[in-house]
């Protein structure tokens, strides 16, 4: 059987295969109102059509734990029971199309409070006329870059909150039918922007050592696996590297891949099942060397090295260069983004191709 198509087993959840949906942010929700992050028809419209192709595991959009974590005000939240209601809908079809429902837990930091990508995805001030944005929040008082404000510089004490948001999103996220939760940690927003001394500056017990920042994140990963049941599988995205530049004197430089692999052994030790392997997004003048499988050796070392299951990610767009990504070992399974939004039916063809087997719905079956 193609690598592609087996079973993948976390826990005492088994996953068809092994094509994967990596969150992609819509920035469809309502901003306000009592439909403020509530998902509606185009986000089961969207995840529906990636079932219907024969995804494995379908990975739902960054979900802020709170309207302040959001990235933009379109975000899906998953801070009240009526965004609870309307994402069972969703994870009840995939459900039925053998499709596994997973969510990514997230927190923006200092990267929100921004506009939908279409309009610009500038910064939104608390003061602005249409009433949408708010102070973004960070480790330190230190803006993304010139044209975002600086953030709130978190207390202990609302850190302690921000953890337990996560936990009661988690608890929120099992209500609604997901069997894979995933804390976001990656792409320069609160988490990451705790682990990486570019973004965190702080001198008390959540900065400075590499230990002390990444006392958050451990706690988040905590709470959380405090409420996920135990036979469910806990993802973690991580940014493998900043891309900044590596200097002796300067210790600030940013997170590394060896920072990396030290810290998945710590989340395996917390319960952290799998790591799901991107990089960059804390520092907008980073160089990223964008190229076909880039970020592939980022997972691959995770796994050989710290032995914790790994999902590639990062321009993985043909069959058989997923295929091959997996024969050799070099993940467990891949994370499709943008070539799941040219083509949602990417697992039917690539089982067409490759010799695998994925469910079609029984309206398909003369296509199959």
């Amino acid at each position: 059987m193609s690598a592609l198509f087996e079973p993948c087993v976390l826990r005492s959840l088994t996953i068809p295969n092994r094509v994967w949906m990596a969150p992609m942010c819509q920035y469809s929700a309502a901003a306000s109102g009592p439909a403020a992050g509530v998902a509606h028809d185009w986000h089961f419209s969207h995840y529906a059509a990636r079932a219907a192709g024969g995804t494995g595991l379908i990975l739902v959009e960054a979900t802020a734990v709170s309207p302040e974590g959001r990235i933009s005000p379109a975000d899906l939240g998953i801070w009240n029971d009526r965004q609870v209601t309307a994402l069972r809908r969703i994870t009840d079809f995939l459900a039925g199309q053998g499709t596994v429902a997973g969510i990514q837990l997230a927190h923006a930091g200092r990267k929100g409070s921004t506009d939908r990508p279409w309009r610009g995805g500038g910064p939104i001030g608390a003061d602005a006329p249409s009433g949408e944005g708010w102070r973004p929040l960070g480790p330190s008082p230190l803006p993304f870059d010139e044209g975002h404000p600086v953030p709130e510089e978190l207390t202990t004490g609302r850190i302690q909150a921000v953890v337990s948001e996560f936990a009661d999103a988690a608890r929120r996220a099992l209500a609604a039918g997901f069997q894979v939760a995933e804390i976001h940690g990656a792409h320069g927003y609160l988490i990451g922007e705790f682990l990486s001394p570019h973004s965190n500056r702080r001198t008390d017990a959540y900065g400075g050592s590499f230990e002390n920042r990444t006392r958050f994140a451990l706690e988040v990963v905590d709470a959380v696996r405090e409420v996920w049941p135990e036979e469910l599988p806990l993802f973690f995205r991580i940014s493998a590297t900043d891309w900044l530049t590596e200097n002796e004197d300067d210790e600030r430089d940013g997170w590394t891949a060896d920072d990396t692999v030290r810290f998945a052994r710590e989340l395996r030790a917390h319960g952290v099942d799998l790591l799901d392997v991107s990089t960059g997004g804390l520092a907008p003048g980073a160089h990223i060397p964008a190229a076909p499988g880039f970020q592939v050796p980022f997972a691959e070392r995770v796994r050989t090295e710290a032995g914790l299951p790994v999902a590639a990610v990062g321009l993985i767009t043909e069959p058989l260069q997923a295929e091959k990504i997996l024969a050799e070992g070099r993940a467990d399974a891949v994370l499709l983004g943008r070539e799941l939004l040219r083509n949602p039916y990417f697992a039917r063809s690539a089982a067409r191709e490759l010799g695998g087997e994925v469910s079609v719905p029984p309206q398909y079956g003369r296509a199959a």
